[in-house]
C-alpha cells in the first residue's frame, strides 16, 4: 500500500488560541477516507497553541513555549483521540527531535515503530519534542520535520495542509493577478532563502519553509504536495480521485 506523511499547522488547526474543532474533524475525516487506499502518518503543529488556552505565558521565551508545548500536548493529543474515536481508528503518539535522524540506531528504531504501528492499523501522530530539547536539537518547524520524516519512512508522498492554497508567483494577499503554479519540479537557490512570514502568531514557519521542504522532498526523488489546510477539497480530489483541481505538486520528474 502506497505510503503518505499528512502535516497540518497551527494557521490550520487553531483560531482564537484554541484548537478549532471543526478543522479538525474535517482533517480526521479526511484521513478517515484515506486509509482504505494509503498508509497515512500524520505530521501535527498545534502543541503550544492547544497549551495557550490553559496557560497565558509567552511562547517567545524559552521556557514559555516549552512550558505551553507540555500543557498543550495532551490536550491537542485528547481533541485527535476524541475524533479519531468516531471513526474508529486508533492513534500512537510520536515526539521527535532532529537527533532521532542524525543516529542511525534512532532512526532505524523510529522506521521500525511506524512499520510496526501502520502494520496494526494504528494511526501515528508526529510532532516536535519541543519540552525536553535543546534549540540545538529542534527543526524549529513542522515542514521540516515532516519531510525528513517522509524521507525516513520510505512515503511516496508529502501533503502540507497550509493556510494557502498552494505556491504563487507572488503573494496572492498582495496581488490580485498572481497565478497559482501547478507544479513544480526545481526551485532556485534564491527562493529559499526569503525571511520566513508565518501568518499565524503561534505558526513557526511560513511559504519560505514549505519551499525548503519541498526542495528536501524533489532532491530525495519524492514528491510533495501543498494545498489548503481550511477546505480539503483540492487535498481528497488529489489523494482520491487523482485529480489536481488546486493546490501545487512538487515533483522530480517533469510531467508530459
Amino acid at each position: 500500500m502506497q505510503r503518505i506523511v499528512i502535516k497540518v499547522g497551527s494557521a490550520v488547526l487553531t483560531e482564537n488560541n484554541k484548537i478549532a474543532k471543526a478543522r479538525m474533524l474535517n482533517l480526521v475525516s479526511l484521513i478517515s477516507k484515506l486509509k482504505s487506499s494509503y498508509d497515512v502518518v500524520l505530521v501535527t503543529s498545534g502543541a503550544v497553541a492547544a497549551g495557550y488556552s490553559a496557560l497565558k505565558l509567552d511562547k517567545k521565551k524559552h521556557i514559555g513555549k516549552k512550558a505551553l508545548a507540555s500543557a498543550g500536548q495532551p490536550i491537542l493529543m485528547a481533541s485527535y483521540k476524541k475524533k479519531f474515536d468516531i471513526f474508529e481508528i486508533d492513534i500512537a503518539q510520536i515526539l521527535l527531535t532532529e537527533d532521532d535522524f542524525d543516529s542511525r540506531r534512532r532512526t532505524k528504531m523510529f522506521q521500525e515503530i511506524i512499520d510496526a504501528l501502520l502494520e496494526n492499523k494504528i494511526l501515528p501522530i508526529i510532532n516536535e519534542n519541543d519540552i525536553t530539547s535543546t534549540p540545538e536539537q529542534l527543526f524549529g518547524d513542522n515542514d521540516q520535520l515532516s519531510a525528513n520524516v517522509a524521507h525516513a519512512v520510505n512515503a511516496d508522498l508529502l501533503v502540507i495542509l497550509s493556510d494557502i492554497d498552494g505556491y504563487y508567483d507572488k503573494n496572492p494577499k498582495e496581488n490580485s493577478d498572481a497565478k497559482i503554479y501547478k507544479t513544480i519540479t526545481e526551485l532556485s537557490p534564491e527562493v529559499l532563502q526569503e525571511v520566513t512570514t508565518p501568518n499565524n502568531e503561534f505558526a513557526t514557519g511560513g511559504i519560505v519553509t514549505k519551499l525548503k521542504a519541498a526542495d528536501y522532498m524533489m532532491k530525495h526523488h519524492r514528491k510533495m504536495f501543498l494545498c489548503s489546510g481550511f477546505d480539503l477539497a483540492a487535498a481528497e480530489s488529489f489523494l482520491l480521485k487523482h485529480q489536481q483541481t488546486l493546490g501545487t505538486l512538487f515533483t522530480y520528474e517533469k510531467h508530459k
